[in-house]
């Protein structure tokens, strides 16, 4: 059963079945953290190089212009939350985007706000 508002107008409130289909709070919550973690500029820079390559830490520095100690805390907050993935090769540590619900939003965001055409 649909939910009801308490107050009608005219018509013009949304449809009462849009009500039930709201996420609930812990989902909420959940992509509101995802949208904190790339609410920041180095972040959504290596995201948007990580969307489309993989990546080692020392490239990604060159790449944002920062020191790979820097990159490498980022780079730690954004595997901690399941948004990119670590694969070992040897000694070298390469980072990519996670194949995860938030991963693929990320993906779409950085794509269409900085109007990429991904090949992967």
């Amino acid at each position: 059963m649909a939910a009801k508002l308490p107050h009608d107008h005219g018509g013009k409130s949304c449809d009462p079945t849009l009500l039930d289909r709201l996420p609930g709070s812990d989902d909420a919550v959940a992509v509101a953290d995802t949208f904190k973690l790339i609410s920041d500029g180095t972040r959504l820079r290596i995201l948007t190089l990580l969307c489309h390559a993989e990546e080692c830490v020392c490239n990604i520095a060159a790449a944002v212009d920062m020191s790979a100690p820097a990159v490498s805390h980022h780079l730690r907050v954004l595997r901690s939350a399941g948004i990119i993935t670590l694969r070992k090769a040897g000694k070298e540590s390469y980072y990519s985007l996670a194949d995860t619900a938030e991963g693929r939003l990320v993906h779409r965001i950085i794509d269409d706000l900085f109007d990429f055409k991904c090949r992967r």
